[in-house]
């Protein structure tokens, strides 16, 4: 058997970590088994889906790497289909057109609330005959269910989950406009497009009975079932928007890079013994359904920033430049050239060790591409006295004679001047330091001269000296 999983979000908004979760679990299964992953867009609420929504999840499972196999299903336009299996049960037998009017659904709910049973349909139109249908109603088809036993749904992380059948109306298959419900289009969609395993989160497990029954009552196949534990924020409670960003692109535009956040969400729910940092290739390996735990996972944003770090340290550098090229462009409100790109790209061994996210790794690399002559920060103008002035003077005409411009050796000669001056090398890295950039902090003073070069490092300096005489 060859596996088929697929990841169904509805397009009504941000693709909610607890999706990207459930497309990762699901994505990675596929990959694991050497099965397919498909990607079905639920938007039967044609009101509330939107196209810019849709593109907002398609960009966030892209940025995250989860590519899909085959086109993407677009459920609304499939109603046809799924109204087809309707009437083919209600030919079968094994459904029925029920004529009851609002308010009678509204009386037989009450009364149900005042005799203390649970609220469910009560079979009015189960077994009478259409022929005593009211005129001028449009009927809504409902499933005929069975209405004693059990149905027990096997589920790769819950266990056997068993319902009694007595628990569980009949549910409408067809509104009386034609229209199929959520529950019909699932199951028919499920069925048409050969899924053998349904991933999502636990609050599905209570349709998983119902839509059982009607994979039962078509005679399909019934594909196995892992119902995942959801997300809780850091105080327990179902993650939502006030413990924070809760969307996979707020995520992105907070410089987190994707594979951070695959590991972290992978890693929110499913264990591979001790292991913490695990690479996608690992993932696929070592992905299998029996690894996720029974109990909610607690979102927590220093672990990720913590991941985040470490991916950062093991980018490869023209990779980083050119993301970080993205956040440096709202910084300095103005496009990134080709030259800007190798400077970035120069100055990322030094800078990803420093910083967190991409964030701050374009805050902190802008200073690279001031304008001169510098505008200098208050600490950086404090520091500029007329004998620190003499010091660059000289420290700029000794290093404009080193043979080799790199980081090592403008180090060695900083430190040596210093020591012939009888300073710590502090007393002058950091003037230096303020002369170059404007300020008084950056990546070491030894590596942003190397990056910046002899000839623009020697003008800044110069032109400090001037600024201040």
């Amino acid at each position: 058997m060859t596996v088929v999983t697929r990841f169904a979000p509805s397009p009504t908004g941000f693709l909610h970590l607890g999706g990207a979760r459930t497309a990762l679990f699901n994505w990675l299964y596929a990959r694991h088994t050497g099965g397919k992953y498909l990607l079905r867009v639920e938007d039967t609420d044609r009101k509330r889906s939107t196209d810019d929504a849709i593109e907002a999840i398609f960009d966030s499972l892209r940025w995250l790497g989860l590519d899909w196999d085959d086109e993407p299903v677009f459920q609304h336009s499939r109603a046809d289909r799924h109204a087809e299996v309707a009437r083919e049960l209600l030919a079968n037998g094994r459904a029925y057109p029920c004529y009851c009017s609002p308010e009678e659904l509204t009386a037989m709910r009450e009364a149900a609330r005042a005799e203390g049973r649970p609220v469910r349909y009560d079979g009015t139109w189960r077994d009478r005959d259409p022929s005593e249908a009211p005129e001028g109603v449009a009927p809504v088809i409902r499933l005929k269910a069975p209405q004693e036993g059990e149905t027990v749904i096997p589920d790769h992380v819950q266990g056997d989950v068993t319902i009694a059948n007595a628990q569980l109306d009949d549910m409408i298959l067809l509104r009386s406009d034609g229209s199929p419900t959520y529950m019909l289009a699932v199951v028919v969609d499920d069925h048409d497009m050969g899924v053998t395993h349904v991933i999502r989160g636990d609050d599905h497990l209570t349709n998983a009975a119902r839509q059982t029954q009607l994979f039962q009552a078509m005679d399909w196949s019934v594909p196995e079932f892992a119902h995942i534990p959801l997300i809780h924020g850091p105080d327990g409670a179902k993650l939502s928007k006030r413990h924070g960003a809760v969307g996979a692109e707020a995520y992105r535009d907070m410089g987190f890079l994707p594979e951070a956040m695959q590991n972290y969400l992978l890693r929110l729910g499913w264990g591979h013994g001790d292991d913490e940092i695990i690479s996608r290739e690992q993932a696929i390996a070592w992905f299998d359904l029996d690894g996720i735990g029974k109990s909610p996972a607690r979102f927590d944003l220093d672990k990720l920033s913590s991941l985040n770090l470490h991916y950062l340290k093991q980018a490869d550098d023209a990779r980083l430049a050119r993301l970080v090229a993205e956040h440096l462009t709202t910084i300095l409100e103005r496009e990134i050239t080709d030259t800007d790109l190798a400077l970035l790209e120069a100055a990322m061994p030094s800078m990803k060790e420093r910083a967190k996210n991409l964030v701050e790794l374009a805050e902190n690399a802008a200073f690279y591409f001031r304008s001169r002559p510098l505008t200098f920060d208050a600490k950086a103008s404090k520091l500029m006295s007329p004998d620190t002035l003499m010091l660059l003077g000289e420290l700029g005409s000794g290093l404009a004679e080193l043979p080799e411009w790199d980081a090592a050796d403008i180090e060695a000669h900083v430190r040596a001047f210093a020591e012939s001056h009888e300073l710590g090398l502090g007393k002058v890295a950091q003037p230096l330091r303020a002369a170059v950039t404007g300020g008084t902090v950056s990546p070491p003073i030894f590596d942003v001269l190397a990056v910046f070069g002899r000839e623009e490092s020697l003008v800044r300096i110069r032109e400090a000296v001037a600024a201040f005489s």
